[in-house]
């Protein structure tokens, strides 16, 4: 058995590492990432303008105008004038505000481009290492797990990449240049907003640190959820068969109890901050007005009464700083708001990283398998030679030397000893010379080693160093590539799956060369034409819901055809047969016996009438081999596999 699944899921990676990654996909949009910051600096900028215009605008036009006005009782020549002038201003601003919503647009516009992109680079790389994992990886973590990297994680980044960047990019532009223009004004008011910023900084730095914590645990909790969600939908059948809906129900209120906690605590603190740094922002307004307004009142208003650290606290300074103030806390609130996505984001990298680096599957072989055919040397002995086209024969191909080994089909598991874990060993010593074209039956009770023999055989799993050796013509098994090593084996497993597409596509991805009429060929050696053609659209029928509309046994004849199709050397099933009715078994049987005709064959099976005729049949029992031998030899000895055929057990006795 493989594996048990464990409670975490992928390493724990650290924040700055995560952040590191990401800023390493964010780095192949360089040049962008230029435009998107000019973007983002003219639409800061044209939003901080509006500070030094209400200056300009109340101490140069307003207040001045205003006094002339009443001063002179009438619109005088040079109050019109200023009010020309003034309209200037206005028509200059308006066309800086203008030119900061074109940037603004355009910066949405590019870091839409970015982040799609962006996000497909991370999809393709967790992808591409998907397929790079061994077997185990999927034995040890659910399809649920999994998925959540491509939905929920990857969304958490979208929305980072898409809305959270651009944001806070804004943000640091327009505090720093408000914090210079601050300065600028008045370098005691800016120190009274210094002191009161520390404090909520503080006070914010201590909520996201819970807050980044309740994030992780809620991605967490979506993750095992979603594992459970769909382990339950695969298997729905099963639970109506066995009644087991109530405990379905508890499992899953169990689950959604702990993303339920998980999301609210999450929430919770995301929730809190917001309003939380709005009112303090707005204590913090009102600390600079009554100080400002003071210190005007008392007489610092003028440029002779003031110094450079108080600066002239008039009217347009006072209304521009609280200005600029209100500027500068609400890009740190919306900072703090985006704080949560930041700290979502990087909880959805961290899985998605850790999946990325996970060890891929280790493949030391370097045999390759080739076509070749028998050429004739000049003293009329033939020597094997490759073949870029299809011939039928099959080489092993050494790439150190260029020499070729013919594939005959050879397979010796020498004294092999397996676990999936080192504390449980599964297999003890086994031995087993499959010959070339023998079919070598493995029967025996559910968990005595069968499928693990196969595994071994296909190298989903490889046999520890000291532990024996498997070897395949000759060859140790690991020297051989896994791909080539696959390529030569046919399989037919007891679980079948089908893709989606149509039929004739499933049957080709045994062989994608293969033509329509080898298509047609293989389904009738596996007696799947006939139902096929009886189907609305025939050969090219939709699968959907892997082949949910057709019957296990049609299932499974498709998963024969499949392999017949591929035209391997040597053949593995499975408890190929395992859900075809007894009729269908018996049509089949002398396709099967053609298609294992000249294969190196293994066969697993419960069911011992279809082993009959095999060479040989090995029984196993708790990982150890108790007998081997033809059918009539173990029938006559009256032993395990007697009992097994017959269902009578023998006792010593007789």
């Amino acid at each position: 058995m493989p594996p048990v699944r464990p409670k975490g899921f992928g390493k724990p990676k650290d924040t700055k590492k995560t952040i590191g990654r990401i800023l390493s996909y964010m780095g192949k949009f360089k040049a962008l990432w230029l435009v998107v910051f000019v973007c983002v600096l003219i639409s800061s900028g044209a939003s901080v303008a509006g500070g030094m215009f209400t200056k300009i605008a109340l101490n140069k036009y307003i207040i001045p105008l205003l006094q002339q006005y009443q001063a002179a009782g009438s619109l005088t020549p040079e109050v019109a004038a200023g009010i020309r002038s003034f309209g200037g201003l206005i028509l200059g601003v308006l066309s800086i505000f203008v030119l900061g919503v074109i940037a603004s647009w355009c910066n949405s516009r590019l870091m839409l481009y970015i982040s799609t992109n962006l996000l497909y680079n991370v999809r393709t790389d967790l992808f591409n290492k998907l397929e790079q994992l061994p077997i185990k990886y999927y034995d040890a973590h659910t399809h649920g797990e999994l998925m959540s990297r491509f939905t929920n994680d990857t969304d958490t980044m979208r929305e980072m990449m898409s809305q959270t960047i651009p944001q806070l990019l804004s943000s640091i532009i327009t505090v720093v240049a408000v914090f210079i223009l601050m300065i600028i004004l008045s370098p005691l008011l800016t120190l009274v907003m210094i002191v009161t910023m520390v404090f909520i900084t503080m006070l914010m730095g201590a909520i996201a640190k819970r807050s980044a914590r309740a994030f992780r645990e809620n991605q967490k909790s979506v993750g095992e959820l979603n594992g459970f969600i769909e382990e339950m939908i695969e298997g729905q059948k099963v639970v109506k068969v066995f009644n087991h809906e109530d405990k379905a129900r508890e499992r899953f209120a169990v689950l959604n109890g702990n993303l339920r906690k998980a999301g609210t605590a999450a929430m919770t603190f995301g929730g809190v901050m917001g309003p939380l740094m709005n009112n303090l922002s707005h204590m913090q307004y009102a600390t600079v007005a009554i100080i400002s307004a003071t210190l005007m009142i008392s007489g610092f208003n003028t440029a002779e009464t003031s110094n450079w650290f108080i600066g002239v606290l008039d009217l347009g300074t006072i209304a521009a700083f609280l200005q600029y103030t209100r500027s500068f806390s609400q890009p740190i609130s919306s900072m703090t708001q985006q704080a949560n996505s930041v700290l979502n984001a990087l909880a959805g990298a961290e899985r998605i990283f850790g999946v990325i680096d996970e060890e891929p599957e280790v493949d030391e072989g370097k045999f390759t398998l080739v076509n070749a055919y028998d050429a004739k040397e000049s003293d009329g002995n033939d020597r094997l030679v490759q073949s870029y086209a299809y011939t039928g024969e099959w080489a092993w191909k050494n790439p150190d030397d260029n020499s070729l080994r013919q594939l005959q089909g050879e397979v010796v598991f020498d004294h092999v000893t397996f676990g999936y874990k080192p504390e449980k060993t599964v297999l003890h010593d086994v031995c087993i010379h499959a010959k070339p074209g023998q079919k070598i039956a493995l029967v025996g009770s559910t968990g005595s080693g069968k499928t693990t023999t196969i595994n071994l055989l296909s190298r989903f799993y490889d046999v520890p160093e000291g532990s024996g050796t498997i070897t395949y013509d000759g060859i140790p098994l690991n020297d051989i590539s896994k791909a080539a090593l696959r390529k030569s084996l046919g399989m037919v497993q007891q679980n079948t799956h089908l893709f989606t597409g149509t039929i004739r596509e499933n049957i080709r991805y045994g062989n994608l060369e293969a033509s329509d009429a080898q298509v047609y060929e293989a389904a009738k050696l596996a007696n799947a034409d006939s139902f096929i053609r009886h189907l609305e659209n025939g050969y090219d029928t939709i699968i959907t819901g892997d082949g949910s509309s057709l019957s296990q046994g049609q299932r499974q004849l498709l998963a024969i055809a499949r392999a017949a199709v591929a035209n391997p050397p040597v053949l593995v099933l499975d408890e190929a047969t395992s859900s075809i009715d007894t009729r269908t078994e018996k049509l089949i049987e002398d396709g099967m016996d053609s298609l294992m005709k000249g294969r190196t064959t293994f066969v697993i099976a419960h069911r011992l009438s279809t082993v009959r005729n095999a060479d040989e049949i090995i029984v196993l029992e708790h990982g150890k081999i108790i007998e081997r031998g033809s059918h009539d030899q173990l029938i006559a000895a009256k032993g395990r596999y007697y009992f097994l055929y017959t269902g009578n057990r023998i006792t010593l006795d007789e």
